[in-house]
């Protein structure tokens, strides 16, 4: 007897005797180590030219190797013959599948006036993914890859339009950077995964009930991993209903002649090259690509953002790698709310200071710029101020290009956080997918609010802070804070180091915690950064394939919009003039130095912005 391990020690060219013995396998999984595998279209010649083009617009799930001319029975440099060797055939009239064949003999007729398609199959990254350590379950238990139709959109071209399908292997946590770079180069073979973690995220309900294939049982520490799977195929056949079409059947591919490169190659040392994982969300589980040469980035932008101008020790309240993963997560985010006001002047009007505002118009262009929803929620009393701010803003043309919704929120009902988050108070269908704060007033562990100084400013702080509390129960909402002494919203992440290490810790320390804390030598830097870190994920290929997963084609024509949108010196002059305009003052002149003109802009906040800039804007050097 046959199994699936004895099939890996046979040529190409002995397969298809087996195959025409009947001796196969359940599937081609494993087959001939070392050979390419490819899955087959089939179609009538007039279609041809939208279905390559289908091809190119979704190359993930449709990594194109051949196309043939009609009649053509052959695949370059082999002497195979379509007609027969593939292990089974699907056959489809009008877009409905009509069975499965085991060859195509008494279609030769048809297939003269037809065209194959040979796409690249996730099967040839096998040997890959071995060689890297990375175990594969389907193989350990003798089972046909799992395969699922999902929520995920292709790029439509002429008749063929569908939602992708993906094929899903659990992989253990640890060994998530060597798959993906393992299977990155190979674009051949769909390329690096495109989702990791929860299958909800991408509209699959249950992975033990795959569409295709067989259920895989996972290990105790693995994290699904998907890639674009060639099935999709079928999904586009069906939905352009063609009178007759032939494909592959899932799990059993056409094996070529050609062998893949599989010597061991010298380890990529180009940053830009190099894929790295992260862990962006627990509830539900998500993780996130990005290249070395982006993470560098980012993680010279926070560098720089944790200079202490006044001295205050805030580089106690530091957490690695904060900003690379709130940015990251804002990244996948299609709505995101964002919160500022510290009303350090309590007995002015208005009370609020210059920090926070910026920083959260900053990153409320670029998310715009991203094509992102966004909205600003701010006190009651401050809300007619603040639409005057943000009208002064987009009139000036460089620093919003649109207006941003404005909201108040009170919490007076039981329900009025959910209300407020989700659609119908639904916590299934949040709309927000992301809450940020940035220098804004946080509830403290007595339920009042303090400023740095010990003054209680609570009658002047809208329960904000509920939101947030609120949003940590709701899967799918994410949180960050942005702070510079620990007592603002979000701050409650490094709430014990803020009571060790901050003036007056025990009293002011922020209560309430978000996801991720950013803490900045001032606030205001720490939202330049996170617009510009949210530049740079968009900017690199890895993470721009990642959030398309693999359809449609990278956004490069969009890049000079993102660069437009970044924070610029002569920009932060501009909504300062804004700000003092209506009468909000700096709450840190005394730390980082004299107003100048009457302005509360300072020369370490211009060189700050500057460094910021040339960061993100600077060429990846090569390693």
């Amino acid at each position: 007897m046959f199994t699936t391990r004895s099939f890996r020690s046979f040529l190409p060219s002995a397969i298809p005797m087996l195959i025409h013995d009947g001796k196969r396998a359940r599937g081609t999984s494993g087959m001939v180590g070392g050979y390419k595998q490819a899955q087959i279209v089939i179609l009538h010649k007039f279609l041809a030219d939208d279905f390559e083009k289908f091809c190119h617009a979704n190359s993930g799930p449709l990594p194109l190797l051949y196309r043939s001319q009609p009649g053509e029975w052959k695949y370059p440099k082999d002497n195979s013959d379509i007609g027969t060797d593939c292990p089974q055939y699907c056959r489809h009239e009008l877009g409905n599948f009509t069975g499965n064949v085991p060859d195509l003999l008494e279609y030769s007729k048809e297939l003269e006036e037809m065209v194959t398609f040979y796409l690249g199959g996730s099967f040839s990254v096998e040997q890959m993914l071995l060689k890297a350590g990375v175990p594969l379950r389907h193989v350990e238990q003798n089972r046909t890859i799992s395969m699922y139709k999902t929520s995920v959109p292709c790029r439509e071209v002429g008749r063929f339009q569908c939602n992708m399908v993906v094929s899903m292997t659990p992989v253990p946590e640890g060994k998530l950077d060597a798959v993906a770079q393992a299977t990155h180069p190979a674009r051949d073979v769909h390329g690096a995964p495109v989702h990791i973690g929860h299958p909800g995220l991408i509209g699959i309900q249950d992975l033990s009930r795959p569409d295709y294939g067989e259920s895989v049982q996972p290990h105790q520490g693995d994290v699904p991993v998907f890639w674009a799977c060639g099935v999709t195929e079928v999904e586009a056949v069906q939905s352009c209903k063609p009178p007759l079409a032939f494909t592959y059947s899932p799990g059993r591919m056409f094996i070529t002649d050609c062998k893949r490169n599989e010597s061991s190659p010298v380890p990529n040392t180009d940053p830009a090259e190099t894929v790295q994982t992260f862990c962006v969300s627990q509830n539900p589980l998500h993780y996130s690509v990005a290249s070395a040469a982006a993470v560098q980035k980012i993680r010279a932008l926070k560098c720089h953002i944790g200079a202490d101008p006044g001295d205050r020790g805030i580089k106690a309240l530091f957490i690695q790698g904060e900003l690379l993963k709130a940015s990251l997560c804002m990244s996948h985010a299609a709505s995101v709310l964002i919160t500022t006001g510290f009303p350090t002047h309590f007995n002015q009007d208005p009370p609020e200071e210059t920090d926070g505002p910026p920083g959260a118009i900053a990153m409320a262009a670029m998310l715009q710029a991203l094509k992102k929803q966004v909205a600003i929620v701010i006190d009651h009393r401050a809300l007619e101020m603040n639409k005057k701010i943000i009208e002064d803003a987009v009139e000036q043309g460089s620093i919003l290009r649109t207006q941003v919704p404005l909201l108040s929120f009170q919490d007076d009902s039981q329900d009025s956080t959910l209300r407020f988050l989700c659609q119908d108070g639904n916590p299934q269908t949040p709309r927000y997918d992301h809450l940020v704060a940035i220098e804004r007033a946080g509830r403290a562990a007595d339920g009042n609010y303090y400023n740095m100084r010990k003054v209680n400013i609570k009658h002047l702080v809208d329960p904000i802070d509920t939101l947030f509390t609120s949003a940590s129960t709701i899967p799918g909402i994410m949180t960050t804070g942005i702070g510079d002494g620990g007592n603002e919203l979000g701050m409650g992440k490094v709430k014990e180091a803020v009571r060790k290490f901050m003036p007056h810790g025990e009293l002011v320390a922020c209560d309430v915690g978000a996801d991720f804390a950013i803490t900045a030598g001032v606030s205001n830097w720490g939202g330049y950064a996170v617009s510009c870190a949210l530049y740079i994920l968009n900017c690199c290929p890895i993470h721009d394939r990642y959030l398309r997963k693999a359809v449609g084609f990278p956004r490069h024509s969009e890049q000079d919009s993102w660069a437009s949108a970044l924070p610029t010196v002569t920009k932060e002059e501009k909504l300062l003039e804004i700000l003092v305009k209506y009468g909000i003052r700096s709450g840190k002149t005394g730390n980082l130095g004299m107003e100048v003109d009457g302005l509360p802009f300072y020369d370490t906040h211009s060189a700050m912005i500057q460094q910021l800039s040339d960061i993100t804007l600077q060429p990846v050097a090569m390693a």
